[in-house]
């Protein structure tokens, strides 16, 4: 079974399918400068619309990548603690369009 809404890719092959927060800084943290460089996360579905990712710089830290194209956002900032990046894509995510997902309504009904 895939992903109900968005997965997470790592360049050593481990995919985690809708990872919690937790997840996210496992993947993050587990990244190196040799052969795990990167993790990717984006919906579960041909042809994303929004994306993610996280990179290790050569001089430490991480490069994230945030583009969303039906809100016109592409984002590129830096940040250190994997921590910090698992939680800030957290929310992040959680603000995306997904198929399927009930709308939010402004009066909570």
């Amino acid at each position: 079974m895939g992903a109900e809404y968005y997965g997470a890719d790592s360049e050593n092959g481990d995919r985690v399918d809708d990872p919690s927060e937790d997840a996210l800084f496992m993947m993050i943290s587990d990244l190196d400068d040799s052969d795990n460089t990167f993790v990717v996360v984006h919906p579960d579905q041909d042809s994303p619309v929004w994306s993610a990712s996280v990179a290790v710089l050569d001089e430490g830290g991480y490069e994230i990548v945030r583009r969303d194209a039906t809100r016109d956002e592409h984002e590129v900032t830096t940040a250190t603690s994997a921590d910090d990046i698992a939680r800030d894509l957290t929310i992040w995510m959680a603000a995306r369009d997904f198929p399927g997902r009930p709308t939010s309504r402004a009066n909570g009904y």
